[in-house]
């Protein structure tokens, strides 16, 4: 298998899982109003299309692949944050 198909095999189901996950999260927070049920949704969101951003930036818009993994990186650091942030909000 091409790495190329596998790369977008893998990404197409990091999508698929992240989004199940930060729908549930965003379940749990619809259902409790817990902020950091919220925070948690918001922040697995961000980390999910973070983690496939750089290369559909790079194919779909033709920005530079180093431009993209830097937007990438920097999602899905924000979403940790978040993430590291909802373990604190009471």
């Amino acid at each position: 298998m091409p790495t190329a198909v596998a790369l977008a095999i893998v990404k197409t189901l990091v999508l698929v899982v992240g989004g199940v996950i930060t729908f549930f999260a965003y379940k749990a927070y619809r259902r409790t109003r817990q902020p950091a049920l919220g925070y948690l949704a918001l922040g697995f969101g961000l980390v999910t299309l973070g983690f496939v951003l750089a290369g559909m930036l790079y194919e779909l818009l033709a920005v530079p692949l180093m431009t993209g993994i830097l937007f990438e990186s920097l999602l899905i650091l924000t979403g940790f944050l978040v993430i590291a942030h909802s373990l604190y909000v009471s």
